[in-house]
């Protein structure tokens, strides 16, 4: 079955989707195809756990039913620098859209109380 995902680094965001029986290294080198990092210089995190090269995403709780299109899950991702290190693992929060205007909200919807 097909697992959707949220690769994240950063302000960057990559949105893939793989098998539950795909190994970590597999999904390494799906995202050295877009990110030209080579697997050997990325480490993937289910939530602040760093996950192995030789386990599936299956291993991690990962499967059809916990990361559907909808709502994928996350994985975090950090790169080894020039000098070596590995960078921290940092994940931006995505955006939110802003409020809409009173004009385009439903008529059902109430409104929030202003404090004077």
């Amino acid at each position: 079955m097909d697992v959707f995902l949220m690769i994240c680094r950063k302000k960057t965001t990559i949105f893939l989707d793989a098998k539950e029986d795909t190994s970590v290294l597999e999904l390494k080198r799906m995202i050295a195809g877009i990110t030209k990092v080579m697997p050997e210089n990325q480490r993937l995190f289910k939530d602040t756990n760093e996950m192995n090269n030789d386990r599936t995403l299956a291993d991690y709780g990962l499967n059809s039913a916990s990361a559907k299109p909808q709502c994928p899950a996350t994985i975090g991702l950090a790169f080894r620098n020039e000098n070596g290190d590995w960078e921290d693992l940092e994940i931006a929060p995505l955006s939110q859209p802003p409020e809409l205007p009173e004009v385009m909200r439903p008529p059902d919807v109430a409104q929030p109380e202003q404090v004077a």
